[in-house]
Protein backbone atom coordinates (compact mmCIF):
# COMPACT_ATOMS: atom_id res chain seq x y z
CA UNK A 1 0.00 0.00 0.00
CA UNK A 2 1.33 3.43 -0.90
CA UNK A 3 0.37 4.91 2.47
CA UNK A 4 2.66 2.47 4.32
CA UNK A 5 6.43 2.60 4.81
CA UNK A 6 9.10 0.34 6.30
CA UNK A 7 9.69 -3.34 6.96
CA UNK A 8 10.66 -3.74 10.65
CA UNK A 9 9.53 -0.27 11.70
CA UNK A 10 6.37 -0.07 9.62
CA UNK A 11 3.69 2.59 9.73
CA UNK A 12 0.59 3.51 7.77
CA UNK A 13 -0.67 7.09 7.49
CA UNK A 14 -4.38 7.74 7.04
CA UNK A 15 -6.86 10.60 6.69
CA UNK A 16 -7.28 13.73 4.58
CA UNK A 17 -6.64 17.40 5.20
CA UNK A 18 -10.26 18.19 6.12
CA UNK A 19 -11.36 14.76 7.39
CA UNK A 20 -12.43 14.58 11.05
CA UNK A 21 -8.93 13.33 11.85
CA UNK A 22 -5.62 12.24 10.39
CA UNK A 23 -3.38 9.64 11.95
CA UNK A 24 -0.86 6.84 11.87
CA UNK A 25 -0.62 3.19 12.91
CA UNK A 26 2.90 2.03 13.80
CA UNK A 27 4.27 -1.50 14.07
CA UNK A 28 7.75 -2.32 15.32
CA UNK A 29 7.91 -0.20 18.45
CA UNK A 30 9.58 -2.23 21.23
CA UNK A 31 7.30 -3.30 24.08
CA UNK A 32 7.96 -1.31 27.23
CA UNK A 33 9.00 1.89 25.44
CA UNK A 34 7.69 5.00 27.20
CA UNK A 35 7.43 7.84 24.67
CA UNK A 36 8.34 11.26 25.98
CA UNK A 37 5.11 13.06 25.10
CA UNK A 38 6.50 16.50 25.88
CA UNK A 39 9.36 15.99 23.43
CA UNK A 40 6.95 14.65 20.84
CA UNK A 41 4.65 17.67 21.31
CA UNK A 42 7.57 20.07 20.92
CA UNK A 43 8.66 18.25 17.77
CA UNK A 44 5.18 18.43 16.25
CA UNK A 45 4.90 22.12 17.17
CA UNK A 46 7.81 22.90 14.85
CA UNK A 47 5.71 21.64 11.91
CA UNK A 48 2.30 22.93 13.03
CA UNK A 49 0.51 25.60 10.95
CA UNK A 50 -0.44 29.09 12.06
CA UNK A 51 2.81 29.80 13.91
CA UNK A 52 4.35 32.69 12.00
CA UNK A 53 4.03 35.56 9.55
CA UNK A 54 4.81 33.38 6.54
CA UNK A 55 2.66 30.39 7.53
CA UNK A 56 -0.91 29.59 6.61
CA UNK A 57 -3.42 31.16 9.00
CA UNK A 58 -5.06 27.78 9.49
CA UNK A 59 -4.47 27.09 13.19
CA UNK A 60 -4.35 23.51 14.45
CA UNK A 61 -3.14 22.27 17.84
CA UNK A 62 -1.70 19.11 16.28
CA UNK A 63 -2.03 17.33 19.62
CA UNK A 64 -1.76 13.56 19.08
CA UNK A 65 -4.26 11.26 20.77
CA UNK A 66 -2.95 7.73 21.26
CA UNK A 67 -5.95 5.45 20.91
CA UNK A 68 -4.22 2.04 20.81
CA UNK A 69 -0.95 0.38 21.72
CA UNK A 70 -0.14 2.24 24.96
CA UNK A 71 -0.89 1.05 28.49
CA UNK A 72 0.01 3.31 31.42
CA UNK A 73 2.26 5.33 29.13
CA UNK A 74 4.22 2.34 27.78
CA UNK A 75 3.97 0.43 24.53
CA UNK A 76 2.46 -3.00 25.11
CA UNK A 77 3.61 -4.81 21.96
CA UNK A 78 0.43 -4.11 19.98
CA UNK A 79 0.43 -1.70 17.03
CA UNK A 80 0.32 1.91 18.18
CA UNK A 81 -2.30 4.19 16.65
CA UNK A 82 -2.42 7.95 17.13
CA UNK A 83 -4.80 10.50 15.64
CA UNK A 84 -4.78 14.26 15.27
CA UNK A 85 -8.18 15.90 15.01
CA UNK A 86 -8.77 18.52 12.30
CA UNK A 87 -10.56 21.41 13.97
CA UNK A 88 -10.03 24.49 11.79
CA UNK A 89 -11.19 23.60 8.28
CA UNK A 90 -12.90 25.72 5.60
CA UNK A 91 -13.79 23.18 2.94
CA UNK A 92 -15.94 25.64 0.97
CA UNK A 93 -12.75 27.42 -0.14
CA UNK A 94 -11.94 24.39 -2.31
CA UNK A 95 -15.29 23.69 -4.02
CA UNK A 96 -14.16 25.17 -7.35
CA UNK A 97 -11.22 22.78 -7.55
CA UNK A 98 -13.47 19.85 -8.47
CA UNK A 99 -13.76 21.57 -11.85
CA UNK A 100 -10.63 23.71 -12.11
CA UNK A 101 -7.32 22.09 -11.08
CA UNK A 102 -4.51 24.15 -9.58
CA UNK A 103 -1.39 24.30 -11.78
CA UNK A 104 1.47 22.57 -9.98
CA UNK A 105 -0.83 20.65 -7.62
CA UNK A 106 -2.12 17.07 -7.65
CA UNK A 107 -5.68 18.18 -8.45
CA UNK A 108 -5.63 17.12 -12.11
CA UNK A 109 -3.78 13.84 -11.58
CA UNK A 110 -6.19 12.96 -8.76
CA UNK A 111 -9.17 13.77 -11.02
CA UNK A 112 -7.86 11.35 -13.65
CA UNK A 113 -7.23 8.59 -11.11
CA UNK A 114 -10.17 8.97 -8.70
CA UNK A 115 -12.78 10.95 -10.62
CA UNK A 116 -15.57 12.68 -8.71
CA UNK A 117 -14.96 10.45 -5.70
CA UNK A 118 -11.78 12.36 -4.85
CA UNK A 119 -11.51 14.72 -1.88
CA UNK A 120 -10.21 18.16 -2.90
CA UNK A 121 -10.85 19.95 0.40
CA UNK A 122 -7.54 21.22 1.67
CA UNK A 123 -5.79 19.03 -0.89
CA UNK A 124 -7.31 15.82 0.50
CA UNK A 125 -4.76 13.04 0.88
CA UNK A 126 -2.22 15.06 -1.14
CA UNK A 127 -2.03 17.80 1.48
CA UNK A 128 1.04 18.70 3.50
CA UNK A 129 -1.27 18.18 6.47
CA UNK A 130 -0.43 14.46 6.20
CA UNK A 131 3.13 15.24 7.29
CA UNK A 132 1.79 15.63 10.86
CA UNK A 133 1.27 11.86 11.33
CA UNK A 134 4.61 11.32 9.55
CA UNK A 135 6.13 13.45 12.30
CA UNK A 136 4.49 11.25 14.96
CA UNK A 137 6.09 8.11 13.50
CA UNK A 138 9.39 9.88 12.88
CA UNK A 139 9.32 11.66 16.23
CA UNK A 140 9.06 8.35 18.09
CA UNK A 141 11.85 6.91 15.92
CA UNK A 142 14.00 9.92 16.84
CA UNK A 143 13.57 9.15 20.54
CA UNK A 144 14.53 5.51 20.02
CA UNK A 145 17.51 6.46 17.87
CA UNK A 146 18.71 8.88 20.55
CA UNK A 147 18.99 5.89 22.90
CA UNK A 148 21.33 4.37 20.28
CA UNK A 149 23.48 7.50 20.10
CA UNK A 150 22.03 8.66 16.78
CA UNK A 151 20.97 12.29 16.31
CA UNK A 152 19.23 13.83 13.30
CA UNK A 153 18.98 17.54 12.61
CA UNK A 154 17.68 19.45 9.60
CA UNK A 155 17.96 23.13 8.76
CA UNK A 156 16.90 25.53 6.04
CA UNK A 157 19.82 25.77 3.63
CA UNK A 158 18.25 28.30 1.26
CA UNK A 159 14.96 29.88 0.26
CA UNK A 160 14.44 31.29 -3.21
CA UNK A 161 18.14 30.78 -3.88
CA UNK A 162 19.14 32.97 -0.91
CA UNK A 163 21.09 31.75 2.13
CA UNK A 164 21.42 34.83 4.36
CA UNK A 165 18.57 35.58 6.82
CA UNK A 166 17.97 39.15 5.63
CA UNK A 167 17.92 38.13 1.98
CA UNK A 168 15.58 35.23 2.76
CA UNK A 169 13.19 37.55 4.57
CA UNK A 170 13.20 39.91 1.60
CA UNK A 171 12.36 37.03 -0.75
CA UNK A 172 9.51 35.91 1.52
CA UNK A 173 8.12 39.44 1.81
CA UNK A 174 8.20 39.94 -1.94
CA UNK A 175 6.46 36.62 -2.64
CA UNK A 176 3.77 37.25 -0.04
CA UNK A 177 3.11 40.79 -1.28
CA UNK A 178 2.77 39.53 -4.84
CA UNK A 179 0.36 36.73 -3.87
CA UNK A 180 3.04 34.30 -5.01
CA UNK A 181 5.14 31.58 -3.34
CA UNK A 182 8.76 30.44 -3.14
CA UNK A 183 10.65 27.16 -2.64
CA UNK A 184 13.95 26.22 -1.08
CA UNK A 185 16.39 23.62 0.22
CA UNK A 186 16.47 21.76 3.53
CA UNK A 187 19.72 20.06 4.58
CA UNK A 188 19.71 17.13 7.01
CA UNK A 189 22.65 15.66 8.95
CA UNK A 190 22.38 12.28 10.70
CA UNK A 191 25.16 11.77 13.27
CA UNK A 192 26.16 8.54 14.99
CA UNK A 193 24.66 6.19 12.39
CA UNK A 194 26.65 2.94 12.59
CA UNK A 195 28.48 1.57 9.58
CA UNK A 196 26.93 -1.39 7.78
CA UNK A 197 23.25 -0.39 7.57
CA UNK A 198 21.45 -0.87 4.28
CA UNK A 199 21.81 -3.14 1.28
CA UNK A 200 23.16 -2.79 -2.26
CA UNK A 201 20.90 -2.11 -5.23
CA UNK A 202 17.28 -1.49 -4.30
CA UNK A 203 17.76 -1.74 -0.54
CA UNK A 204 20.34 1.05 -0.30
CA UNK A 205 20.10 3.68 2.41
CA UNK A 206 19.82 6.44 -0.19
CA UNK A 207 16.83 4.58 -1.65
CA UNK A 208 15.15 4.17 1.74
CA UNK A 209 15.70 7.71 2.94
CA UNK A 210 14.68 9.18 -0.41
CA UNK A 211 11.49 7.09 -0.48
CA UNK A 212 10.48 8.45 2.92
CA UNK A 213 11.47 12.04 2.11
CA UNK A 214 9.55 11.99 -1.18
CA UNK A 215 6.40 11.27 0.85
CA UNK A 216 6.56 14.95 1.84
CA UNK A 217 4.28 16.42 -0.84
CA UNK A 218 6.40 19.39 -1.98
CA UNK A 219 9.72 17.55 -2.35
CA UNK A 220 10.99 17.42 -5.95
CA UNK A 221 14.60 16.32 -5.47
CA UNK A 222 16.99 14.68 -3.00
CA UNK A 223 20.79 14.65 -3.16
CA UNK A 224 23.33 12.97 -0.86
CA UNK A 225 26.77 14.24 0.08
CA UNK A 226 28.19 16.46 -2.66
CA UNK A 227 25.10 15.54 -4.71
CA UNK A 228 24.90 16.81 -8.28
CA UNK A 229 28.17 18.69 -7.82
CA UNK A 230 30.04 15.37 -8.23
CA UNK A 231 29.23 15.54 -11.95
CA UNK A 232 31.76 18.35 -12.25
CA UNK A 233 34.49 16.73 -10.10
CA UNK A 234 37.39 14.47 -10.87
CA UNK A 235 37.77 11.20 -9.00
CA UNK A 236 40.71 12.62 -7.08
CA UNK A 237 38.46 15.43 -5.86
CA UNK A 238 35.35 13.38 -5.10
CA UNK A 239 37.01 10.38 -3.42
CA UNK A 240 37.12 10.61 0.38
CA UNK A 241 40.51 9.42 1.76
CA UNK A 242 40.31 6.82 4.55
CA UNK A 243 42.22 6.96 7.83
CA UNK A 244 42.11 5.46 11.34
CA UNK A 245 40.95 7.82 14.10
CA UNK A 246 42.33 7.83 17.65
CA UNK A 247 40.06 4.90 18.58
CA UNK A 248 41.17 2.83 15.61
CA UNK A 249 37.90 3.37 13.73
CA UNK A 250 38.00 3.86 9.96
CA UNK A 251 36.86 7.35 8.96
CA UNK A 252 37.19 9.57 5.88
CA UNK A 253 38.94 12.94 5.67
CA UNK A 254 36.07 14.41 3.66
CA UNK A 255 32.47 13.34 3.23
CA UNK A 256 31.51 13.84 -0.39
CA UNK A 257 29.80 10.43 -0.26
CA UNK A 258 27.41 11.69 2.41
CA UNK A 259 27.87 8.74 4.74
CA UNK A 260 26.70 6.07 2.28
CA UNK A 261 28.81 3.92 -0.07
CA UNK A 262 27.23 1.28 -2.28
CA UNK A 263 23.93 1.78 -0.48
CA UNK A 264 25.54 0.92 2.88
CA UNK A 265 26.36 3.37 5.68
CA UNK A 266 30.07 4.08 6.16
CA UNK A 267 29.96 5.38 9.73
CA UNK A 268 30.41 8.97 8.59
CA UNK A 269 27.47 11.38 9.03
CA UNK A 270 24.65 10.89 6.54
CA UNK A 271 24.20 14.23 4.81
CA UNK A 272 21.48 14.99 2.29
CA UNK A 273 19.44 17.88 0.95
CA UNK A 274 15.80 18.00 -0.14
CA UNK A 275 14.50 20.49 -2.71
CA UNK A 276 11.02 21.88 -2.04
CA UNK A 277 8.95 23.43 -4.80
CA UNK A 278 7.01 26.67 -4.28
CA UNK A 279 3.52 26.17 -2.86
CA UNK A 280 1.19 25.65 -5.87
CA UNK A 281 -1.73 27.46 -4.22
CA UNK A 282 -1.16 31.13 -5.01
CA UNK A 283 -3.41 34.16 -5.31
CA UNK A 284 -1.90 35.22 -8.65
CA UNK A 285 -4.15 34.50 -11.62
CA UNK A 286 -3.01 31.42 -13.56
CA UNK A 287 -4.10 29.55 -16.67
CA UNK A 288 -6.06 26.35 -16.06
CA UNK A 289 -8.95 24.36 -17.54
CA UNK A 290 -12.55 23.70 -16.57
CA UNK A 291 -12.81 19.90 -16.57
CA UNK A 292 -16.63 20.07 -16.77
CA UNK A 293 -17.04 22.72 -19.46
CA UNK A 294 -13.93 21.58 -21.38
CA UNK A 295 -12.63 25.11 -21.82
CA UNK A 296 -9.64 27.18 -20.79
CA UNK A 297 -10.18 29.39 -17.73
CA UNK A 298 -8.32 31.62 -15.31
CA UNK A 299 -7.79 30.56 -11.70
CA UNK A 300 -6.91 32.56 -8.61
CA UNK A 301 -6.64 30.26 -5.60
CA UNK A 302 -8.63 31.16 -2.51
CA UNK A 303 -8.13 29.83 0.99
CA UNK A 304 -5.24 29.79 3.47
CA UNK A 305 -1.85 28.67 2.23
CA UNK A 306 1.84 28.88 3.08
CA UNK A 307 3.80 31.26 0.81
CA UNK A 308 6.79 29.03 1.62
CA UNK A 309 6.38 25.47 2.90
CA UNK A 310 10.14 25.24 3.58
CA UNK A 311 9.73 27.14 6.85
CA UNK A 312 7.87 24.18 8.38
CA UNK A 313 9.66 21.41 6.50
CA UNK A 314 12.75 20.67 8.62
CA UNK A 315 10.99 18.43 11.19
CA UNK A 316 9.28 16.53 8.35
CA UNK A 317 12.66 15.77 6.79
CA UNK A 318 14.05 14.71 10.18
CA UNK A 319 11.04 12.44 10.70
CA UNK A 320 11.41 10.78 7.31
CA UNK A 321 15.14 10.18 7.82
CA UNK A 322 14.60 8.84 11.35
CA UNK A 323 11.96 6.36 10.21
CA UNK A 324 14.19 5.03 7.42
CA UNK A 325 17.29 4.75 9.59
CA UNK A 326 15.50 3.14 12.54
CA UNK A 327 13.87 0.63 10.18
CA UNK A 328 17.30 -0.27 8.77
CA UNK A 329 18.78 -0.51 12.27
CA UNK A 330 16.10 -3.00 13.35
CA UNK A 331 16.63 -4.98 10.16
CA UNK A 332 20.37 -5.24 10.86
CA UNK A 333 19.59 -7.00 14.14
CA UNK A 334 17.37 -9.70 12.69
Amino acid sequence: MSNSFGERYRFTIFGQSHAPAIGVTIEGLPAGFAPDMEKLAAFLARRAPGKGRYSTTRSEADAPEFVAGLVDGHTCGAPVTAIIRNTNTRSEDYAELYRVPRPGHADFAAAVKYGLARDVAGGGQFSGRLTAPLCIAGGLALQLLAEEGVSISARIASIGGETEPQAIQAVLEAAKAAGDSVGGLVECVCQGVPAGLGEPMFGGMENRIAQAVFAIPAVKGVEFGAGFAVAGMRGSENNDPFYFDELGVVRTRTNHHGGILGGITSGMPIVFRAAFKPTPSIALEQDSVDLTAHESVKLSVKGRHDPCIVLRAAPCVEAAAAAAIYDALLESRC
